[in-house]
């Protein structure tokens, strides 16, 4: 969360929980600062491989 935070004002994470210990977690992220370590790992993985929704899955159902 805090990783997300920090790539810029126009991110803006919206986690999805039904626990309240879980929503005071991720609005303490807002307070981290990470280092400049921390920022550049997530930033250096590879990829994520392989397709997670098809073309006909991701168009919205007509009304």
């Amino acid at each position: 969360m805090a990783w997300l935070l920090a790539q810029g004002k126009d991110i803006v994470p919206i986690p999805g929980t039904n626990r309240v210990h879980r929503v005071e977690k991720n609005t303490a992220a807002n307070d981290l600062r990470l280092t400049a370590g921390q920022l550049a790992r997530p930033s250096s993985l590879p990829a994520a491989a392989g397709a997670t929704h098809t073309k006909a899955g991701m168009r919205l159902p007509e009304r």
